[in-house]
């Protein structure tokens, strides 16, 4: 295959990706989802299986894992490759284990079965993400084969629980092991560098350089216990049902970050519109399928998503709650508890249930113009964007030691493939050719051999 043969000629590296490299990422992806890294929340998970899996793929590579427990099976793996240049920042290579619940009467196929039917792997975290972790494994695996050295230190991070509060997970490895992240100035992981098809003859890749922050909060209402026969004026229900639906009817404002705006401007020039950033909503409505994109980062958002009052038909409770899933633009943060403030009344209080920092990286990076470079190289006709994802990753508890984070686990898929849409979602699968794909970019982005000319150590 030509592509195996590809030499980066400015620089002179070897593509190091073989056959052995593409079979491996199918089957690493394959055998990862087959074990069963339900996190269900609240401490609920066992990721100890896959990274004793990982660790032993990295060992036989000649790389030396460390498998760190935060509590019994809730396990993560680090490992350090050494860099040509030890004066050269560090990269931080990070995907997670864990997976979301999955119900097999739902599926087509065993969700935790790996099957690989038609050239498409199946299974929960197809695409989030032990498809990313399996194209790691396999890049790092084919360089011990080459012989071949990145130009600069890669920490490789396989964590547990970013399906839920990540404490488990990166939170822990951030206060406890903060150490082995030494160097480390940027990040990359999951959802970014993905095709998205805005028409028949038009490929994107958002490359994530943005999230916006959570803000899960927990909602509190009092009143006056009684009979349920009686007039009550002052009934918790009333009132949290109330707030509640204001919080859902509520239309939060425009607010353009610096990622957002960036994106904004190139999709409007690849669809010939005029970039009027001061009505965004009607320039979203010119971009068609693209909007899909970008619309849900230029507000801020709160979506109520739970309730909890009362214990019998017959009797007004004396406290109801509620749990609002909320999510902060990058400077959003007091516009948002302002309005949650006024949202939620006198006679509802509101505090956080979990809470993480919104990001932004640089668009103007050398690390996001090799990124771009590697995507290009292996699909000329695509065209990358900057992106800022609608929730979060593990970049937030990394970004506490100074890491600035992208969303870069490419994947080149087919027209009708609704990759945003399997996110969490029922038949999560993901094309043999996308796998291998990404092995191809990773291996030319993390080689430096896709860095512009100069900038391999900075």
């Amino acid at each position: 295959m030509a592509e195996q043969q590809t030499v980066a000629a400015a620089h002179g590296r070897p593509d190091a990706v073989d056959q052995q490299a593409l079979d491996e990422v199918v089957r690493f992806t394959s055998e990862l989802i087959r074990i069963d890294t339900t996190n269900r929340g609240g401490g609920d998970g066992n990721e100890r299986p896959a990274a004793e899996y990982v660790a032993e793929q990295l060992s036989d590579a000649g790389i030396t894992p460390r498998i760190l427990e935060s509590a019994p099976g809730r396990a993560n793996v680090v490992a350090r490759i050494p860099g040509t240049d030890p004066t050269a920042p560090a990269l931080l290579v990070h995907g997670h284990l864990d997976v979301v619940p999955a119900e097999p009467a739902d599926w087509s196929v065993h969700p935790f079965a790996g099957e690989i039917r038609d050239g498409v792997v199946w299974g929960r975290g197809a695409v989030d993400m032990k498809n990313m972790d399996a194209m790691v494994l396999a890049t790092v695996r084919a360089w011990a084969r080459s012989g071949q050295r990145p130009p600069r230190d890669i920490v490789l991070a396989f964590t547990a629980d970013e399906e839920d509060s990540a404490s488990y997970g990166s939170g822990y490895l951030v206060a406890e092991h903060a150490d082995l992240f030494e160097g480390c100035t940027e990040g990359i992981s999951e959802s970014g560098a993905f095709t998205f098809h805005a028409s028949d003859s038009m490929r994107i890749y958002p490359v994530a350089a943005g999230e916006r922050g959570t803000a899960w909060l927990k909602l509190s209402a009092k009143g006056t216990a009684g009979h349920g026969s009686k007039v009550n004026r002052d009934n918790a229900v009333t009132h949290l049902a109330a707030a509640i639906a204001r919080i859902g009817e509520h239309q939060w404002p425009v607010r353009i970050t610096d990622t957002v705006r960036a994106q904004l401007l190139a999709l409007a020039e690849l669809h010939g519109v005029e970039p009027d950033l001061d009505d965004v909503d009607a320039l979203l409505a010119k971009l068609g399928p693209s909007a899909t994109l970008v619309k849900s980062t230029v507000r801020n958002s709160a979506n109520p998503t739970m309730l909890d009052a009362g214990y019998k038909v017959n009797v007004v409770p004396g406290a109801a709650t509620a749990f609002v899933d909320g999510r902060i633009l990058p400077g959003g943060q007091e516009e948002f508890t302002t309005t949650l403030d006024e949202l939620t009344g006198p006679h509802v209080t509101w505090e956080y249930h979990h809470r993480e920092v919104p990001l932004q990286a640089p668009v103007d990076s050398p690390t996001y113009a090799a990124m771009r470079e590697a995507l290009e190289h292996f699909d000329p006709e695509g065209h990358v964007v900057p992106y800022c994802m609608s929730g979060g990753t593990d970049a937030k508890q990394f970004s506490r030691l100074g890491i600035t984070g992208y969303g870069f686990s490419p994947l080149k898929l087919p027209p009708g493939y609704d990759y945003l849409a399997l996110f969490h979602g029922v038949d999560e699968r993901v094309p043999v050719d996308a796998l291998h794909f990404g092995v191809r970019v990773l291996d030319r982005f993390l080689s430096g051999a896709s860095a512009p000319a100069g900038e391999e150590s900075r």
